[in-house]
């Protein structure tokens, strides 16, 4: 057994039946011929064969009675792997925008919280005998990096002599599920032991708190507030259970090119494609705000020497401007870098673990409650949005990786949407490109193509600029 953290608990109590916080990874398979489809047996038994390096497919949850803490993950006792991986049929004759609509319900499905939280469905019948993979995994379950750890564990870097899956290494084993007067207890041990902390998180906060007003007082750059600085837009409305979904890929070559001539990180880069896109299609929608969009940037909080994580969540967020009051894509660029470097001091000041350690402390029933009402009223209509996008850039593997004889041709993820923050956009790179992932609320965005399609003239706009500058 092991009991969720409270930053993955939060993920749980987030949820409503608008707010759905899953996340999506969608791999395209290219075979060595084309198929029809990709049998599901085989699926089975590959998954089925390397269900001991993939913590989160064989887990779920068990709630504590009365909430008394956060829940806890035991091996599933009644596993079965035949519920979690299905066939979809795209409709004819399988367009990348047909299968995005595809994508699109299954997202608009909640997970079933009685059995480990992820399906997969393989998605058949795309043009030129490609085949998608769609895998959606509650966000309590893994963050980004988490995923890219999993999806390693799923694939190989080369073709393998034969598709027959091996055995095991190391076998997993199923679990009782406790009692509830042994949740209880544990439950009542675990708290007294947190609460004992809760006098040098004080001091901790107050500490940092401190630095960060004194540094406040000086900083050169002002990073966005949420809510106080951000602008009101359609994306901010409260959410509907429905999804929309588009994809796009652009050449990492490129992006390269851009960080290189105007001394950015590519994350600063892939913030100023997006800023571009989204004021371009606000512009002619006549939607532009005068003020400019605030993004919220999930930052992993892993050391670069630890072992890669297979489940969970060590991640923070940054606040950034995205400049789409500015007309000018340099200079757009330029302010979007000195903002997202005043956020990472800020961060730093207050040091990356600090909302972590907080939310430990979450109250999940009272928690949940509130999140609910907030939902079923439809309060983010009436308040301004805490920000209005998420955008998160995930680096990914960089050489090809295979299923069977199967090369993986592109993967593209993809977080959730809030309420009030109907818009995601994911990057996730491998080999040589960006693949690029976008889900917000129907209702919102009927067509998010109209948004991806205009990434990579946002990038050629900078391209062009570098390529003068150099």
């Amino acid at each position: 057994m092991e009991r969720l953290s409270g930053l993955d608990a939060g993920f749980l109590y987030m949820e409503t039946p608008t707010l759905l916080m899953h996340t999506l990874k969608l791999a395209i398979l290219e075979p060595p011929v084309a198929v029809d489809a990709l049998p599901l047996e085989w699926v089975r038994a590959r998954i089925a064969d390397r269900l001991h390096l993939l913590p989160p497919f064989r887990r779920r949850l068990v709630e504590v009675p009365f909430g008394l803490h956060h829940p806890l993950w035991i091996e599933d006792p009644d596993f079965d792997l035949e519920y979690h991986v299905r066939r979809v049929q795209v409709p004819p004759p399988g367009t990348p925008a047909q299968m995005d609509r595809v994508v699109a319900e299954l997202a608009s499905r909640p997970l079933d919280r009685r059995r480990p939280l992820w399906e997969l469905s393989v998605l058949n019948g795309l043009e030129g005998g490609r085949i998608a993979v769609l895998i959606k995994i509650h966000h309590a379950a893994a963050d980004g990096v988490a995923a890219a750890a999993l999806l390693a564990n799923v694939m190989a870097t080369d073709v393998p002599a034969s598709l027959e899956p091996g055995r095991p290494a190391t076998p997993w084993h199923p679990e009782p599920v406790p009692t509830p007067w042994e949740l209880v207890r544990d439950a009542l041990v675990d708290q007294a032991r947190q609460w004992r902390h809760l006098p040098d998180l004080l001091r901790r906060t107050v500490a940092r708190v401190a630095a960060l007003v004194r540094h406040k007082r000086g900083a050169p750059v002002r990073t966005p507030v949420p809510m106080l600085s951000t602008p009101r837009t359609r994306f901010g409305a409260a959410l509907t259970p429905h999804r929309s979904f588009a994809t796009c890929s652009l050449p990492f070559a490129d992006l390269r090119r851009v960080k290189d001539a105007f001394d950015v990180t590519i994350n600063d880069v892939f913030l100023a494609i997006v800023a571009g896109a989204l004021r371009s299609w606000l512009a002619d929608h006549g939607e532009l705000p005068a003020r400019p969009l605030v993004a919220g940037v999930p930052v992993s909080t892993d050391r670069p020497d630890e072992i890669r994580r297979l489940g969970g969540n060590r991640v923070s967020n940054m606040f950034t401007t995205l400049a789409t009051d500015e007309a000018d894509p340099a200079r757009r660029l330029a302010t979007i870098h000195r903002t997202t470097a005043e956020a990472k001091v800020v961060q730093n000041l207050l040091g990356a673990e600090m909302m972590a350690d907080w939310v430990q402390y979450t109250p999940g029933r009272p928690y949940s409650w509130v999140v609910r009402q907030w939902s079923r009223h439809g309060v983010a209509d009436q308040l301004p949005a805490p920000i209005n996008v998420v955008v998160s850039n995930v680096p990914g593997p960089r050489t090809p990786l295979f299923a069977g004889s199967a090369r993986l041709d592109a993967i593209f993820s993809v977080g959730p949407i809030l309420e009030g923050v109907g818009l995601n956009v994911t990057g996730w790179s491998y080999g040589d490109e960006l693949h690029v992932g976008l889900l917000a609320c129907r209702e919102h965005l009927d067509d998010p193509h109209q948004v991806t399609d205009r990434l990579r003239g946002a990038l050629d706009e900078l391209v062009a600029l570098a390529t003068v500058d150099a």
